[in-house]
């Protein structure tokens, strides 16, 4: 295979001679498109496009819509909504299907899967259903988004993606852009389908049944009701499952971005007791004298493999050992989904309509990790190998005499939860004609719960540590009797936390021609909108109080309940200046309770100078108020992605990058005086069809965001410590009056000459500025007729030309364009590219999915790397036995194609980048499909 292209420059050239052969082949085909007899053809009907509330008969407006079809989403194997988001060019981060990260040590994260337009972000991207809002995944993440696992996905007809702000039309969250997925209507018949799927190398296998159904024409009967009912199921995958984790070598080249808790445990010694050891010569293999603050006896012959390693540069150090968590780790959680979606439509007589919507969605994943771990205090009487030391001979009440073990509670077992996502959705409205206005009224109540529990691994801390002092638990060895039935009555399972958020909406939306122009009807739409939105957090009281060791408590006074109002009125005028020009103005006023309001203008401009050329532009203006969890979220104990701390670095010139690197208590705040944030946003783009059947588009868009709402990264702020340091906070620094149980524990362990870091604070405020802009290329080649079929391209692709953000106001950009930044990358060259073939009642699709590579990650004391492109070819074909029966089979990512070394270290997953990546390999399925008519 060749070697794969480092820029877009071989993509776009692939583009050019993509298209020059289309305009080409077809003068040898045999087949001509038949006249159309226009006397006889219907009436076309006027339909809404996303991004206007104007109905038209033409579906180009000034905006760039991208439209992916219920055809394409069947041939490309697709059952869920995250993996048609991962098909478009424009999103960052697009997880495969099944996939959802921890970062940052957040658990209330596990189970999102949201859409990021743009890379500006998942709150700056909005989420429609059948043109309306969603309520936004629950849990108090940093991700206020609409989760995709709760979107009725076979019920989707097509989804329309607005590549342009739409802020004037939609709301202050479609900065990035808009997705709605629009669902099947005035179908009849009942349809089933049954899809099962397995890897090659084993793990993630997928089993899915669709049934849908309706009854009623709404042209004869005067009503149609579609029912869509849907389970899937997905089996976990594990690490150990895949060649490709150990042919990473992780342990080889990322022993820092493993675990110092392992078991046996490792030792960690203190200032005085690591000097003390060395003043006698204590070694750990009989020979050298400890170069390390982290000892292990072990490590003398080779610690515990395969777990536990011996790695010399790891972050257990020289002389201790180092846990490899990833040779082990879950890389795909076991879930299940189960989505019932509705739809009603009823002819009211006198041109009014009545339609009811419904949709109940669950979806359930099951994780599993590493065993827990724990930081614990024993007395040196506890630990064989320091027996004869001079720390065996201190008084009893000497601080010394108790050493710090960092150990693997592997007799506990792995830590195993279940999240539970669930979304509710009713609608209902009424539309019509009333005189010369289209109007469309509805009320939409929204819910989405999360819980998260807990089943194995998850233990009573006070009651680990007292077993540890004790002696009844063993670090380095098994514990008997009495410590296993000492970790069993510690375990803590049922619901840890649990979030409800709720949303009301009452909108409305009126359009009309208000005269006749030189270029046709000048129409005017009014609209509004009036929505409540509510969040409700709630905590186990073993939580609250901060007993379950590898939780991450929120405080004992976490429990809230939090709403707001908000309220918007928008207008929209269409008008055809003249023959081919036409202009595009809109207004939205919204105002959110708290936050304030503002206005978000638009102006668009379309022109067809030709009939095989269409141009259009359009710039405004936007906002994105602070989300709920933005403004509200409780104060939240997580962690860092293990970072180098730079002042133990210069305080011991012998202290090694391993001494002083770990991951980091952080400590997460919101802010309720957020301010919101603006946007500028411009596009300039053209359509050209120089032949039926061919289509070539290209656009240019910037989007600049203020007053940009944002986390300072940890290795940002250690990298800065002289404007920074304050969000630092160690055990020499003076005693604070406490406000949280986690001040008073750096203060009560207040030491002057412990320079280690007590946590670091991670603020949530307005800092400067985010510029993004680049080139979305696209290409639709259908009705290549000859001799062997019928053939069709499609080619959608981004090609990103800035990426950069402000850390504070005044501060200097740093980009994130080609290169991995504190928590991802924007990569410059995305595409998806398709062949179609057609013969008779045979069918097939090839597809090429590729992102460009870029640099890696920039860690202290590693050299610059790059990381390489990726690219995925799918390949699926079908069989139309007769006009009941479908088959299809298909294989994804044909070549195995592994995901490329990364040394990132922001993911928990090491060795690669799970967020865009996909570690399944060679996927076939094969699916059914029955139509009863």
């Amino acid at each position: 295979m060749s070697r794969a292209p480092r820029h877009a420059l071989p993509a776009l050239h692939l583009l050019a001679q993509v298209a020059w052969l289309a305009i080409g082949i077809p003068l040898a085909a045999n087949a001509q498109a038949p006249a159309t007899d226009d006397a006889k053809a219907p009436k076309p009907a006027r339909v809404e496009i996303t991004g206007s509330a104007i109905k038209r008969i033409d579906g180009e407006t000034a905006l760039p819509v991208q439209v992916i079809t219920r055809e394409e989403i069947d041939k490309a194997g697709l059952t869920t909504a995250s993996e048609i988001v991962a098909r478009i060019s424009a999103t960052a981060s697009n997880l495969t299907d099944g996939g959802s990260l921890a970062y940052g040590g957040f658990r209330d994260q596990m189970g999102f899967n949201g859409a990021n337009l743009r890379g500006l972000g998942v709150s700056s991207t909005l989420v429609l259903l059948n043109g309306r809002r969603v309520a936004n995944f629950a849990s108090p993440g940093d991700n206020a988004g609409v989760d995709l696992n709760t979107l009725p996905a076979a019920a989707v007809d097509r989804v329309e993606v607005l590549l342009d702000g739409a802020s004037s039309l939609y709301g202050s969250d479609a900065i990035g852009g808009v997705i709605n997925f629009i669902t099947r209507r005035d179908y009849q018949g009942i349809e089933v389908n049954a899809m099962g799927g397995a890897t090659q190398e084993g793990g993630a296998g997928k089993r899915s049944v669709t049934v849908s159904a309706g009854f009623g024409d709404f042209s004869a009967d005067r009503f149609n009701v579609v029912t869509v009912l849907d389970y899937q199921q997905t089996d976990s995958l594990n690490a150990r499952q895949r060649q490709f984790i150990s042919d990473l070598k992780i342990p080889e080249r990322l022993p820092d971005l493993l675990s110092s808790y392992g078991f046996p445990a490792n030792i960690r010694l203190g200032d005085e007791q690591y000097e003390a050891l060395v003043a006698e010569g204590f070694s750990t293999n009989g020979k050298t004298v400890i170069d390390s603050y982290t000892i292990n006896p072990a490590a003398a012959t080779g610690c515990n493999p395969p777990a536990t390693l011996y790695l010399p540069d790891g972050i257990g150090g020289i002389d201790g050992c180092t846990y490899d968590y990833m040779r082990a780790i879950e890389l795909y959680p076991k879930s299940e989904r189960t989505s019932l979606f509705g739809r009603g439509t009823f002819d009211l007589g006198s041109g009014h309509q009545a339609f009811l919507e419904a949709s109940w969605v669950s979806s359930r994943s099951f994780y599993s990790g590493t065993p827990n771990r724990v930081a614990a205090d024993i007395d040196v009487s506890l630990v064989p190998a320091l027996a004869g030391t001079s720390l065996a001979s201190l008084p009893a009440d000497d601080e010394n005499r108790l050493i710090t073990v960092r150990a693997r509670l592997v007799e506990a077992g792995l830590r195993t939860s279940e999240l539970i996502s669930s979304g509710q959705r009713y609608v209902a409205g009424v539309g019509g004609t009333l005189g010369d206005w289209d109007y469309e009224l509805a009320f939409n109540h929204s819910t989405s719960t999360v819980s998260d529990r807990d089943h194995q691994g998850y233990l009573n801390e006070d009651m680990v540590l007292e077993g540890f002092a004790s002696g009844v638990l063993n670090p380095f060895g098994a514990s008997g009797d009495a410590g296993r039935q000492l970790y069993e009555a510690a375990q803590i399972r049922g619901e840890v936390r649990k979030s409800t958020g709720t949303m009301d909406s009452v909108d409305f939306k009126a359009s009309t021609s208000l005269m006749k122009l030189s270029g046709g009807d000048l129409a005017l739409a009014l609209g509004g909108e009036f929505r409540r939105e509510e969040q409700d957090y709630h905590q186990s009281e073993a939580l609250a109080q901060d007993l379950i060791l590898g939780e991450t408590s929120q405080g004992p006074d976490a429990d809230f309940s939090k709403a707001r109002k908000v309220a918007a009125v928008f207008a929209e005028l269409n008008a055809p200046l003249a023959a081919g020009l036409e202009l595009q103005a809109a207004m939205r006023y919204e105002r959110y309770q708290v936050s304030g309001g503002a206005f978000s203008p638009k102006l668009g401009l379309r022109y067809t100078p030709s009939k095989e050329l269409l141009l259009r532009s359009s710039i405004g203006a936007g906002f994105r108020a602070p989300s709920m969890t933005d403004l509200y979220r409780p104060l939240t104990s997580g962690s860092s992605a293990t970072v180098t701390d730079p002042v133990c670095l210069a305080q011991d010139p012998d202290a090694t990058v391993t001494d002083c690197s770990d991951i980091w208590t952080t400590l997460n705040y919101s802010n309720p005086n957020l301010k919101s944030e603006r946007s500028r946003q411009f596009s300039f783009g053209a359509v050209l069809e120089p032949k039926p059947g061919l289509s070539l588009s290209a656009d240019y868009w910037s989007i600049e965001k203020r007053n940009l709402i944002s986390t300072l990264g940890v290795d940002v702020i250690l990298a800065n410590l002289d404007k920074y340091g304050g969000l630092v906070r160690r055990y020499s620094d003076p005693a604070e009056d406490p406000n949280t149980d986690f001040m008073r524990e750096c203060g009560d362990d207040l030491d002057p000459d412990d320079h280690e870091i007590c946590y670091i604070e991670l603020v949530k405020e307005n800092r400067g500025k985010q510029i993004i802009s680049g080139l979305d290329l696209g290409l639709a080649l259908s009705k290549i007729d000859t001799d062997v079929g019928r053939f069709g391209v499609r080619l959608n692709g981004t090609l990103t030309l800035t990426s950069k953000q402000q850390m504070g106001n005044g501060d200097p950009y740093v980009s994130n364009l080609g290169h991995f930044v504190n928590d991802g990358v924007v990569q410059r060259w995305r595409h998806s590219l398709s062949v179609d073939w057609e013969y008779g009642p045979y069918n097939a699709t090839l597809t090429n999915h590729y992102l460009s590579g870029y640099k890696d990650q920039t860690i202290i004391g590693k050299p610059d790397r790059q990381v390489s492109a990726y690219t995925l070819w799918d390949a699926s074909a079908g069989w139309d036995v007769t006009k009941q029966l479908s088959l299809r089979g298909g294989i994804k990512n044909v070549f195995d194609t592994p995901p490329p070394f990364s040394q990132q270290a922001w993911f928990f997953l090491s060795g690669y980048d799970p967020s865009y990546t996909d570690p399944r390999g060679r996927f076939f399925y094969a699916s059914v499909q029955y139509k009863f008519k």
